[in-house]
């Protein structure tokens, strides 16, 4: 039995993976109804890193582990980004040696470890009868497992590339979106001023949604996603040519940092791994860039194009949510809580064709969510199509094209 267990029904709740805008409204919104609803709330940190840390003893020092959530702490947290619970990227199922932690290292020596009997164990210990992830598709995978081994778990989708499968939308994508145009535009006047091509690498990985938006929003003229190899070339002559044909003699691209050129692969930083096998992706604007200028002379009547490179990343997913990311974790924390309270688990809460609703867990785990290139992507012309926007939601794009 748990030293923090009172005899209330007990819910966990954790983020995993990367930070965005929207995961401390989640919070707040969970924990407010859960309390109200007579539930006490745990506050599990570092994502799954918190649950494989735990050292069962009353008398241990567990508070860079677990707190127990209270409305002052969530009420102060709720407005800001970021998650104050913080976040790992830790795979409890596949934990490599030199990562387990100390007071387990004697029953754990192999290369990698399933550490899911102890993250069962430490949930028992702690009292906790349902658990809520908030993450992307590797968070909420293990979710998926421990469901799987009998545990209650509703999870709720977070990530900036939306690419959660079964939901069309992901707690933080707007924002980053939101980021993305702002950026672009303040941007676009040093592009202008000196008449050159702007390359913008910004995330995702395999899904190209967090280029496609922002582009079909009008932020940047074409766009390179994961789902489509672009030919190099072709890039250049079209980039060289909406320049040539602007007033102030600029154009832009938004680059995918897991898209590819024709008969290339992903561009990794180096070749070490997270717990989840993923190299850190890294250099495809920087290269994008380089080949760009070299080429520009070919289709700019032998002139040369400087170009301006820059990478987005973390600065899209810094700072305080949007509208729909404090509008859409508040409706997820309560469907979380209606789930619950009914008795069921086993579901992701989701939003589709604008409407909330619930579907089974393991539809992270069955599909993937990409952009339908043939819907919405132009391969000859690299940017959304612009056309048959009927009944289709607010963000446009869905794990059902």
């Amino acid at each position: 039995m748990a030293n923090v267990n009172t005899g209330k029904k007990v819910i966990g709740i954790l983020t995993g993976g990367g930070d965005v805008p929207g995961l401390n409204p989640a919070i707040r919104a969970v924990t407010i109804r859960a309390l109200r609803e007579g539930y006490e709330v745990i506050g599990l940190r570092r994502g799954w890193g918190g649950l494989v840390d735990i050292v069962r003893d009353k008398d241990h020092d567990n508070s860079n582990n677990f707190q127990v959530l209270t409305e002052e702490i969530v009420n102060r947290a709720g407005r800001t980004g970021g998650t104050f619970l913080h976040t790992s990227r830790t795979r409890p199922s596949k934990v490599k040696k030199d990562s387990v932690p100390a007071h387990l290292q004697s029953q754990y020596q192999d290369k990698d470890n399933d550490l899911t009997p102890e993250v069962l164990k430490n949930l028992d210990w702690l009292g906790i009868d349902y658990l809520i992830p908030i993450g992307g598709d590797d968070t909420l995978s293990y979710g998926v497992h421990l469901y799987k081994q009998g545990f209650k778990v509703i999870a709720i989708p977070k990530t900036m590339d939306n690419d959660v499968p079964g939901t069309d939308y992901c707690i933080g994508f707007s924002t980053c979106v939101t980021r993305t145009i702002e950026m672009v535009n303040s941007l676009r006047t040093s592009a202008g001023s000196h008449e050159r091509i702007m390359v913008l690498e910004v995330f995702g990985r395999y899904a190209g949604f967090t280029a496609m938006l922002p582009t079909m929003a009008g932020a940047a003229n074409r766009c390179v996603i994961p789902e489509h190899r672009f030919d190099i070339d072709r890039l250049t002559e079209l980039l060289v040519y909406d320049r040539n044909r602007a007033p102030s003699k600029y154009s832009i691209v938004v680059v995918s940092e897991g898209a590819m050129f024709e008969g290339g692969e992903m561009v990794f930083q180096n070749a070490a791994t997270d717990a989840y096998g993923h190299m850190k992706l890294g250099g495809i604007g920087d290269l994008v860039s380089s080949e760009i200028q070299k080429r520009s002379a070919k289709y700019n009547n032998g002139k040369e194009i400087n170009i301006i490179n820059q990478k987005l990343g973390y600065l899209v997913r810094g700072g305080d949510p949007d509208a729909i990311d404090s509008i859409a974790p508040m409706a997820y924390g309560n469907l979380a809580l209606d789930l619950i309270i009914s008795g069921i688990h086993g579901r992701l809460v989701v939003l589709k064709n604008g409407r909330y609703d619930n579907i089974p867990l393991d539809v992270v785990t069955s599909t993937k969510k990409l952009v339908n290139v043939d819907r919405f992507y132009n391969v000859d012309r690299y940017r959304p199509y612009y056309h048959s926007f009927e009944m289709t939601p607010l963000f446009i794009m869905t794990s059902e094209g």
